[in-house]
């Protein structure tokens, strides 16, 4: 606990409005692919071919659509902002995974590893100042 209080505060310290701006780009682009799965669920269904024989691949489905609607709307917010990214990584890590396993999508690759890279910034740095997190911090 005291690892993350250490890491909030340095992370209040030097924060900077376009990473700010980088956190609700990435929370936005998760919402609306979460609308994107929702809508057409067939091509996520399609997309989980390659590891159709694996046990809980219909969980996986069903999983992926509402953790990136929601935790895209926390990370935008800032509001339990590791939490909501801890719920995304087995996603993009799944999303990577799918490349190599599956037919190789270059584009798909490129923005699963960048969201992934973005996901793994935000979970060691936080929501940062500008917040919902931060402003709940400061209201007691």
């Amino acid at each position: 606990m005291d690892t993350i209080k250490t890491l909030n505060k340095w992370a209040n310290k030097h924060t900077y409005l376009p990473i700010d701006f980088l956190r609700i780009a990435l929370g936005a682009f998760l919402f609306f692919k979460g609308i994107d799965f929702m809508s057409n669920s067939a091509m996520l269904v399609e997309l989980f071919k390659p590891m159709q024989s694996m046990a809980g691949g219909m969980i996986m489905v069903h999983y992926v659509a509402p953790a990136h609607f929601i935790g895209g709307l926390l990370i935008a917010f800032g509001l339990l902002t590791r939490w909501a990214i801890i719920a995304q990584l087995p996603i993009l890590i799944g999303a990577v995974a799918i490349n190599f396993v599956g037919d190789m999508n270059t584009s798909n690759l490129v923005l699963a590893l960048v969201t992934l890279l973005a996901c793994a910034f935000f979970l060691v740095y936080g929501s940062g100042k500008h917040s919902l997190d931060y402003y709940f911090k400061m209201q007691k």
